[in-house]
């Protein structure tokens, strides 16, 4: 359980922990995460001055393979009350709040953080744990949440399919969260697409398609026009040259074949 540098462990094998409560040691995620697999090291921050958990952790596997199920079954598992996120740690930073943050509404009192995260992570990537707003001293829910998707897409469909549902035997509503900013907009404007737009662009333009099997032809050369002279072959048949006809399909080895001409001296079979 020695705390080295994430950098010095294997990505793949490892997953990011999410949601710790600070009550949390190293020892008890060390031992919870063991249900998953074989636990080779587990490292959970403190803040340099006082020591504190900063809320996160990481948890490296023996295998890949572990590592992707420990994501599977332990994902939203409650720890001291709290949903645990957890997924790759290669993959944890590299999602962007775009915006895409949902407002759901009339919830049962029953339902938690982890019924809304295998709801709704049917539309697409959720970025961070749903949130359910709760009473401080009771942590009773107060009957709404929040989900926040990876693009609009995912969050469009969502509000299509779910707006309405039964979700617990009551019939949700779901909509764009307001913008915590307190001027009453909600998210999913068109300034929000747009900019999500450019950066899904922005990261995808990053890798070119490999053109170096293609053949292009110079610039003043159209498609079609055959390989530039330098690639002619430099031979031609004779003038008068004939090609041999094509044997039927069946037909025996020799068909269509003359014999060579008979040489002076030698028997020809007669």
């Amino acid at each position: 359980m020695a705390a080295n540098k994430v950098e010095e462990r294997n990505q793949l094998a490892t997953v990011y922990v999410g949601n710790i409560d600070d009550r949390a040691t190293d020892a008890l995620v060390w031992e919870l995460f063991l249900q998953a697999g074989p636990v080779v090291n587990v490292y959970l921050p403190k803040d340099r001055v006082t020591q504190m958990a900063q809320g996160y952790g990481f948890v490296e596997f023996m295998t890949e393979e572990d590592a992707d199920y420990a994501i599977k079954i332990m994902n939203m598992i409650k720890l001291y009350g709290k949903p645990l996120r957890v997924n790759k740690a290669t993959s944890d930073k590299q999602t962007l709040d775009v915006g895409a943050t949902l407002f759901v509404g009339n919830l049962d009192l029953a339902v938690d953080e982890k019924v809304l995260y295998d709801t709704f992570s049917a539309f697409g990537t959720i970025i961070s744990t749903p949130k359910i707003a709760r009473d401080p001293s009771t942590s009773a829910s107060k009957g709404y949440g929040f989900v926040s998707f990876a693009n609009f897409e995912a969050s469009d469909a969502a509000i299509e399919a779910m707006n309405g549902q039964f979700l617990a035997n009551r019939s949700i509503t779901v909509s764009y969260a307001l913008k915590k900013d307190g001027k009453g907009e909600r998210h999913g404007t068109p300034a929000e697409r747009l900019l999500a737009a450019q950066a899904g662009r922005a990261a995808s333009g990053a890798q070119m398609p490999n053109r170096m099997f293609a053949d292009i032809p110079p610039p003043n050369m159209p498609f079609g026009a055959g390989p530039p002279p330098a690639f002619a072959p430099s031979f031609a048949p004779p003038p008068g040259f004939v090609p041999p006809p094509m044997a039927p399909m069946g037909a025996p080895p020799g068909y269509g074949v003359h014999p060579p001409p008979p040489q002076w001296g030698t028997p020809t079979g007669r």
